[in-house]
Parts: C-alpha cells; sequence; structure tokens
C-alpha cells in the first residue's frame, strides 16, 4: 500500500468530510419513528399479558426484542442528531431519546456523558467506559458481557464518578432514580401476584438483550480493543446475522468518524467513503 504523504493526507480528510456531509442533512424520520412503535409496542405487552389475551412466552419473545432494539434511537439523541443542541426545539431530541430507552429503564444522561467518554478514549484501558468488554474471542467476549452486566463490574458509575461535571452528577441522580423506581416497580409486580410477568417481560429480558447490546455495540466494531487512533479504533465487519442483526454495528467505523450521521445512513455512507477508507487503511472486515 502506498505512504499516504501529508498534501495526499488533507486532501483525503477535505474528500472525505465533503462525502460524509452529505448525509447529515434532513430529518432521520426512520430512527424517529422507531421507539415510538419499539416503546409502545413494549408497553402494551402488559395489559395483553396480564389480561390473558397473550401468552406469556410469546411476551416474553417480544419483549426481548423490543428491549434489544430500544437503545439504538437513544444513541441518536446521545448525539442530539434528531435535533441539534440549543436550537427551540432540542426537546424532541431528548423525548426520543428517554421514550426510547423505557424498556431499558436507562436513564439517557448517563448514556450520552459515558458515550461520549467512549468516543473520546476509544479503547483506553484506563478511561474507556466500554474496555471491560475487551476480549480476544467471541466466547471471551459473550463470557464478558455476562459479567459486564452484573452491578459489581458495571463502569458507567466510576465514570461518572471520575468525570464529576455538573452534568456527570446529574447524570448519577439519574441513574439512582431510575434505579429506585425500576425496583419499586418491580416489587409491586411481585407482591401484586404479577411475578412471572415481571420475570419475562422486563427482567429476563433486559439481561439478556445486555449481553447482545454488549457484544455488537461495545465488541464486535472494535476487538480486540487494541487499536487506537481515528482510523484504527474502530472497524467495519461482516455480521453472520446481517446488519439489522448485528444492530447496524457492521458499519459502525463511520458513526466514530462521524457521529452526527445517523445510523439508519450509515451502510449508504460507508459504500460512498469505502474507496477512502481503504486508502487509509481502515479495516472493513470484508464488507
Amino acid at each position: 500500500m502506498a505512504v499516504v504523504g501529508p498534501e495526499e493526507t488533507v486532501g483525503l480528510r477535505a474528500r472525505e468530510k465533503a462525502i460524509a456531509e452529505t448525509f447529515m442533512v434532513g430529518f432521520p424520520w426512520l430512527m424517529a419513528i422507531w421507539p415510538l412503535v419499539n416503546t409502545t409496542m413494549w408497553l402494551s405487552l402488559w395489559p395483553f399479558v396480564m389480561s390473558g389475551s397473550l401468552p406469556l412466552w410469546m411476551g416474553f419473545l417480544i419483549a426481548m426484542l423490543n428491549v434489544s432494539a430500544s437503545y439504538l434511537p437513544s444513541h441518536d439523541a446521545q448525539h442530539h442528531i434528531f435535533v441539534r443542541e440549543g436550537v427551540r426545539f432540542h426537546w424532541v431530541n431528548e423525548l426520543i431519546g428517554w421514550y426510547s430507552l423505557i424498556p431499558m429503564f436507562a436513564p439517557l444522561s448517563v448514556l450520552r456523558v459515558t458515550h461520549f467518554e467512549h468516543h473520546k478514549y476509544t479503547n483506553d484501558p484506563d478511561l474507556d467506559p466500554d474496555y471491560p468488554m475487551a476480549a480476544s474471542t467471541v466466547g471471551g467476549a459473550l463470557a464478558k458481557a455476562l459479567v459486564k452486566g452484573q452491578p459489581r463490574h458495571e463502569r458507567y458509575g466510576s465514570t461518572l464518578r471520575r468525570l464529576g461535571t455538573p452534568a456527570a452528577k446529574r447524570a448519577a441522580v439519574h441513574g439512582m432514580i431510575m434505579k429506585a423506581i425500576q425496583y419499586t416497580i418491580l416489587t409491586a409486580l411481585a407482591w401484586s401476584g404479577h411475578v412471572w410477568e415481571a420475570v419475562f417481560l422486563w427482567w429476563l429480558p433486559l439481561k439478556l438483550s445486555s449481553v447482545y447490546i454488549n457484544f455488537y455495540l461495545s465488541w464486535a466494531p472494535h476487538r480486540p480493543m487494541t487499536g487506537r487512533g481515528r482510523y484504527r479504533d474502530t472497524r467495519a465487519f461482516k455480521s453472520l446475522f446481517g446488519n439489522i442483526g448485528s444492530s447496524g454495528m457492521q458499519y459502525h467505523i463511520i458513526h466514530h468518524l462521524y457521529p452526527t450521521i445517523p445510523l439508519s445512513r450509515n451502510p449508504a455512507a460507508f459504500r460512498a467513503l469505502r474507496p477512502i477508507l481503504e486508502e487509509r487503511g481502515c479495516d472493513l472486515g470484508g464488507l
């Protein structure tokens, strides 16, 4: 591969940026409608299952899909993609982000602060909140995902404490409030005779989907989580389950290069930018 000199590097970056900007215009309707359908479907499972209109096993399977799919619209909201920060209707961005996370019952504020740290320090053993997913094999990554979901191994709280910024402190309060509400709801469901609904519509889908989310969103695009630098810390890859089955993460390299491109446009942006990424020597994983 030819060595790219300083002048060529500047030219490549300008071309790269010009192409990327064409995918940043317009409202991402798909990502906005997604949580409206997904979260509303998950909420509707409860009365249907409790009334006997829907079997619990079927509710569980649907809930698994709902919880597993609930993070991605918030991912765009974390980057203020729906409506820019400081704009009059920015509350629409926040509404989409918070509503999409109801099945996960995770605060948008916590995910935003820690996700920005992930972008800033990708693959840094000490500062990347997602680094606990570092593993050299698929089996090792799945094992790490199981462990990462346990309270004592959750690294986002320590990241908020390390930062100590006003945004981090607010996020920590939001996290405590949400956790208290979640446990209260689960306890109330158990006491009222709906313990199995609580387990199969919420608790178990949360546990299982966290393994899936950590595997595909944290490990697969960064494996083996040793690369550092703009064109080395993230990769493209070809998933056995396709782009939808991998939550759109096959093209995650585009997100790290240009975080304000909506998730739904990353495949097209990847195809447009591929020649430049190849010239950069990026790991494109056979895509």
